[in-house]
């Protein structure tokens, strides 16, 4: 199924495993050449200001890319190189900013009801049948997503915006695999009851998830 709440394509080249390394040395190096932390800003502030800007609109999606970093550098000696990478640090750092700005996202979701337009996926959707059938999808999907819990909804759309898996949204919200797993079977089935419909966040786009427990680090910030 095709809609604007789905995933964004993901591209070739390096690794997760090769990128996740490079950020850790990079955070290391920073600490005594702080300058190296840009890099890291130029790596993954484009993909963070997305899936912000989905979240909450493109108007505040910038003050909030930014202070997520700000705040990463702030932190960075704090930064356990065991993690499974930065992506879930920073995105969880982003997840605590979102949740000062309800307001701006409860106002993003009513447009995407409104109109069925999703701006930023727009720009990774081919074609214009493809658009137009995004947009029929996306009006009862976002009325049902204002309807879940700030928790179950963080944890929703890491994995369909983000496009991380089970064992990265337990990282980025502090909380264990199996708490994930609960969250995204309530969405899914509050979204389906909510739509009438098969919902684009079904289990079998996630059927490999690890299990595993996660231990929480405490709070990022």
């Amino acid at each position: 199924m095709t809609d604007s709440l789905c995933r964004p394509s993901q591209g070739a080249g390096t690794s997760g495993a090769e990128t996740a390394q490079a950020d850790a040395v990079l955070i290391a190096a920073s600490l005594d050449d702080p300058e190296r932390f840009a890099v890291l800003f130029d790596r993954h502030a484009p993909t963070i200001h997305q899936y912000v800007a989905r979240r909450l609109g493109r108007d505040v999606a910038d003050d909030v890319t930014a202070e997520t970093f700000l705040t990463a550098f702030r932190i960075r000696a704090r930064y356990d190189s065991g993690r499974a990478g930065v992506r879930p640090w920073l995105y969880g750092i982003a997840a605590k900013l979102i949740s000062r700005h309800r307001r701006e996202e409860a106002k993003a979701l009513k447009i995407l009801a409104r109109t069925g337009r999703d701006p930023v996926a727009e720009t990774w959707t081919d074609s214009a049948d493809d658009r137009v059938t995004a947009q029929a999808a996306s009006r009862p999907l976002a009325k049902a997503l204002a309807k879940l819990s700030e928790g179950d909804r963080h944890a929703l759309l890491l994995f369909a915006w983000a496009d991380f898996t089970y064992q990265e949204i337990a990282e980025a919200l502090d909380i264990p695999v199996g708490t994930v797993r609960s969250r995204l079977n309530r969405a899914r089935t509050k979204l389906r009851t909510a739509t009438g419909a098969h919902s684009p966040f079904s289990e079998s786009s996630a059927s490999s998830q690890p299990t595993e427990p996660h231990v929480p680090e405490g709070d990022l910030a």
